[in-house]
């Protein structure tokens, strides 16, 4: 089962690279983009009986080895899921 994990910064961290991608869109004459937050993408393939084992496995990654709990939140896809 393939899993995708999103992570990104908090919205209380601030984001240099994501500021800093602002304003080159903005001296690109992208005015209407307001702001940006960068993040990081995973892909996961799991071997798991159901998409809730998926998910559960997928968070503990996440928790444990993807993102930094201190500034940085997640959220996960689980392909195939509703």
């Amino acid at each position: 089962m393939k899993v995708r994990v999103f992570v990104t910064l908090k919205p209380s961290v601030f984001d240099p690279q994501g500021r800093a991608i602002v304003e080159a869109l903005h001296s690109m004459g992208y005015g209407g983009v307001g702001d940006v937050r960068q993040g990081k993408y995973f892909e996961l393939e799991i071997d798991a009986p159901s998409a809730d084992a998926a998910s559960a496995l997928a968070a503990e990654v996440a928790d444990r080895m993807l993102a930094n709990p201190v500034i940085e939140g997640y959220r996960l896809e689980v392909e195939g899921a509703r």
